[in-house]
């Protein structure tokens, strides 16, 4: 373990964005080949897939850890506190990859299995959809995989608890840009201006009813308006205001009500003042949809290696957001989420004080190692 954790702590000093991981690659990479795996790189530009063949099996197993961190200035002070400003790994994806190459190292030592495995370090899990990018430049074919699995610490579940959940476990996301064309003036005569600030603000009220009043109670659904900008000044009235709006859901039916409703209450609020309004509307990921024979595999595994008491499955799904969603769409597989917490005040993810606990090391790397062994049983 001791090199499992330099692992995730220089990782940590290192923090590259999605598409721009080429350090952390290589850095993969050259562990990958020392341990004797046949290493596929390029695919989804900055993603590297290491394999390791034993015995006679055709059988074959994928395991995806995200390598990308986010854009954010690290408030931790810690000694091994990232060294590229502005950026940090605020969602414990260096914990993810470390985990996974310390499996890596023991699977290789070991040769407890019987098949294929594939380990795959997946770049931009945080914004350019890197698990789509790889499987357009052939993951699949290359790497073919009968299952894959993927998990992610949780600081807000207790400490080395594994938890599962059958069906979505996280939302489909997508993002909306609504820019209201108005005619600018003096703020002291507004009569003879075409104001976009108050059109704007009539719209994102208006938005408030599209999950309340055309979603049906039972299906699950967000719209935030997470920014609203316009004008500088008191006493001008601009020529234009913006909104920018995140979007969850998990059935395609109401996917698609959302858009055509988001559309048509924006326009119309719009219109109804004598403005336009322009919809710049785009689609993200899809929902995470774990499948049932592989959840049950990871939680019966769970329950074996961890203990009964330390498996849960997860009450309701999550409104966040996973790409490993289009990996889930081309293969069977399971996402699951590993506790990671500290305290009751611990930051959470994406939070410039956030670190991946590193009392969990051992305990996703040994879980992952108990993953490929059991699915691919000698």
């Amino acid at each position: 373990m001791p090199e499992v954790l330099a692992t995730r702590r220089f990782l940590h000093e290192n923090p590259e964005l999605g598409l721009s991981e080429f350090k952390t690659s290589d850095f993969i990479a050259a562990q990958l080949t020392a341990l004797g795996y046949e290493v596929t790189r390029g695919l989804g530009q900055t993603g590297v897939v290491g394999t390791l063949r034993n015995g006679d099996s055709s059988r074959s197993i994928g395991i995806r850890a995200d390598i990308d961190a986010l854009p954010i200035h690290e408030e931790t002070g810690l000694d091994y506190a990232s060294k590229n400003e502005g950026l940090m790994h605020a969602c414990g994806h260096d914990g993810h990859t470390a985990m996974l190459l310390g499996a890596a190292k023991i699977l290789a030592e070991r040769r407890n299995f019987d098949g294929t495995v594939h380990l795959i370090f997946q770049p931009a899990e945080e914004n350019f959809g890197g698990a789509r990018l790889m499987i357009e430049d052939g993951l699949f074919e290359k790497c073919p995989c009968d299952a894959v699995f993927g998990l992610h610490n949780d600081p807000a579940l207790p400490f080395g608890h594994i938890v599962v959940r059958d069906g979505p476990i996280m939302a489909a996301v997508d993002e909306c840009r609504i820019v209201v064309h108005g005619h600018g003036g003096h703020g002291a005569e507004p009569q003879d201006a075409s104001d976009p600030i108050v059109a704007g603000a009539s719209i994102i009220m208006a938005l408030q009813t599209v999950v309340s009043r055309n979603v049906h109670p039972l299906d699950s659904a967000v719209v935030t308006v997470g920014a609203f900008n316009g004008g500088k000044a008191s006493n001008v009235i601009p020529e234009r205001a913006e909104m920018v709006l995140t979007i969850r859901s998990f059935d395609p039916k109401t996917r698609d009500l959302l858009e055509e409703r988001i559309r048509k209450v924006a326009e119309g609020q719009a219109e109804s003042y004598g403005l336009r309004a322009e919809v710049i509307y785009e689609r993200g990921y899809h929902p995470t949809v774990n499948h049932e024979a592989e959840t049950a595999f990871i939680r019966d595994l769970a329950r074996k290696v961890i203990g009964e008491d330390k498996v849960q499955d997860l009450p309701r799904p999550s409104m966040g957001a996973e790409d490993f969603a289009y990996m889930l769409s081309e293969r069977p597989g399971t996402y699951f989420l590993l506790g990671t917490k500290r305290t009751e005040n611990d930051p959470p993810l994406h939070h410039p004080r956030f670190d991946f606990n590193d009392e969990a090391l051992p305990i996703g790397t040994a879980f992952w190692v108990d993953v490929a062994e059991n699915w691919l049983k000698a």
